[in-house]
């Protein structure tokens, strides 16, 4: 991988609305509003590291749409963007349980940004990026998004353009029983394939998850390289994270900080894989890169926001981030 003309990235934004501190949402009197989606947060990650990107998606014609394009836009990603004038943007909001944590409900069904086709993907720009980076949940949206992401990845393929998959499984868009076939096809096109240890079980085991497999982290690892194209990462949360490159098996541990906001921190983890490698790190170096971003990112509210200019990570040795555990996320609802 090489820096090139940059990563193309293609999914949904959302706006989020998200409560200021500790309170459901009935019981809270303002909320702060901020966007995010997995694939533009990995494009911000990768700007931030360095490496030009670009994402590709839709909104829809209101207000929620214009600052997702502004945000967007100002982290420096090139924004490729069709503006649907007869669907809206899609929303979600999050609050911080006083369990500690952290519940997310969607509401993106028949949203702009699941409207997505491949004509929305313009001419030649597959072809001149280094690297496409696709997700599990564009190809959970909708028939079209999944078709568009076929005819990205069929572009990638004819032009040589690699292709990055992390797997971001959202059961409550697609069961685990129909996504495995879908995932597995795009695994096996992607140079490198992310996902959480459950995850990893979905695309390795039988069509009963009952059967999926059950062995070391290091073996979900192999195998989901022995399926892809010889790279996988499997984010493991408090527990680290394994890779496997051209054979190479690199374990790290997850760094420990004070967890303020898990979401959007296995993003952050890959934009910083990616970054590396695309750089010309060692795997060792990626995934000690991958690993602080994930954490970083695990400090401050919001998808992708960084702590402010001179602040440090508070670091507490018992917390260490969780983003890909049903422990830190508690629910996902998409309606």
């Amino acid at each position: 991988m090489t820096a090139g003309a940059g990563v193309l990235t293609l999914g949904e934004t959302m706006l989020l609305l998200a409560g200021p501190g500790v309170g459901e949402v009935c019981d809270l009197d303002h909320m702060r509003v901020d966007t995010g989606g997995a694939e533009s947060n990995v494009a911000i990650g990768l700007v931030r590291a360095g490496v030009p990107a670009t994402w590709v998606g839709r909104v829809g014609a209101d207000p929620a749409g214009d600052r997702v394009l502004r945000d967007v836009g100002q982290a420096g990603v090139d924004v490729v963007a069709v503006v649907d004038p007869e669907r809206s943007t899609g929303l979600m909001m999050k609050e911080r349980l006083r369990d500690g944590r952290t519940r997310v409900t969607y509401h993106r069904r028949h949203s702009a940004g699941s409207a997505l086709v491949p004509e929305d993907v313009p001419p030649g720009l597959v072809e001149r990026s280094a690297l496409v980076h696709v997700t599990g949940i564009t190809l959970a949206l909708s028939e079209s998004a999944r078709r568009t992401v076929t005819a990205v990845l069929d572009r990638a393929e004819a032009a040589g353009v690699p292709v990055s998959f992390d797997v971001n499984h959202r059961q409550k868009l697609l069961d685990a029983a129909v996504a495995r076939e879908h995932y597995r096809a795009v695994a096996a096109r992607a140079a490198v394939v992310f996902a959480g240890d459950d995850e990893a079980r979905i695309l390795l085991g039988a069509p009963d998850d009952r059967d999926a497999p059950t062995g070391s982290d290091e073996d979900l690892a192999r195998g989901l390289a022995d399926l892809a194209r010889g790279r996988a990462v499997v984010k493991l949360g408090s527990r680290g994270a394994v890779s496997v490159v051209d054979g190479r098996t690199t374990r790290r541990a997850a760094t420990p900080v004070r967890v303020v906001d898990p979401v959007g921190a296995g993003d952050a983890f890959v934009a910083a894989w990616l970054a590396a490698t695309i750089t010309g790190a060692d795997p060792d170096s990626a995934l000690d890169r991958a690993a602080d971003a994930g954490a970083l990112a695990c400090t401050v509210p919001g998808d992708w926001r960084l702590p402010a200019p001179g602040a440090v990570a508070e670091v507490d040795a018992d917390r260490a981030p969780d983003p890909d555990t049903t422990d830190a996320v508690h629910d996902h609802v998409d309606r």
